[in-house]
């Protein structure tokens, strides 16, 4: 069953910003810590790679091209359709469900609402990349995300979830090298949680009207779905 629509707000905000050409979340290169641990995970070529709220990320390109079937899932059909121009790459359409499927050899993305998405309009998939989706939810829709997520993966299903998390002030670095209390309130119910990298770097906060600032963990996680009691 597909999870109830309850972001109406946020998708219309998302709708938005992409007509806006507001997209300074969009990152013009493949992600570099994908690339780094994606290897590691030892997924045999062929496999199918789910990718929400997938936007028009070049990550999606690299797995392609590392022999992967990638099925992203985007709201937004200017962001579905930049993708597409701007790799040069002329896909096909045709609806699924009430999604509209894109698709372009191994790469593929459904467009429309996240939150309304079944299994059998995503079908089987083997891993799951998530780079910074958190990012783009509010609080309560990061909840409505997991859930759904949960409800979408098969038991032992695997997740690289990439974050960008702000340190505390007055955190040493010791203190930020574990998992972040919100990714464990998120996920742990539902997957095993398993942080594999941290990276601490100082940067300009980009909400601060003064430029100052802040440090940011760049944090690898890997996650496991569990298995369901009974």
């Amino acid at each position: 069953m597909a999870a109830k629509q309850e972001s109406g707000a946020d998708n219309q905000l998302w709708i938005q910003s992409w007509r806006d050409r507001r997209i300074d979340f969009h990152q013009s290169v493949v992600n570099p810590l994908m690339k780094q641990f994606w290897p590691s995970l030892k997924l045999a070529p062929g496999s199918r790679v789910f990718v929400p709220l997938c936007g028009k990320s070049l990550d999606m390109i690299w797995l392609a091209q590392q022999g992967h079937n990638v099925i992203g899932v985007e709201l937004s059909a200017i962001a579905v359709k930049a993708f597409f121009r701007e790799n040069g790459l002329r896909p096909v359409k045709r609806k699924v469900g009430q999604f509209t499927l894109w698709r372009h050899g191994r790469l593929s993305i459904l467009c429309g609402d996240y939150f309304a998405l079944s299994k059998a309009e995503i079908g089987a998939f083997d891993m799951v990349y998530d780079r910074a989706a958190l990012t783009a939810l509010s609080e309560t829709d990061r909840r409505l995300y997991v859930a759904q997520l949960t409800r979408l993966v098969p038991e032992n299903i695997r997740v690289m979830l990439l974050t960008i998390e702000d340190a505390a002030e007055d955190a040493t670095l010791s203190q930020a090298v574990g998992v972040d209390t919100e990714i464990t309130s998120l996920f742990s119910a539902g997957f095993d949680i398993d942080l594999a990298f941290v990276d601490s770097a100082f940067e300009i906060d980009p909400d601060s009207p003064d430029q100052a600032m802040r440090r940011a963990e760049y944090k690898v996680y890997q996650l496991t779905a569990k298995t369901t009691p009974g």
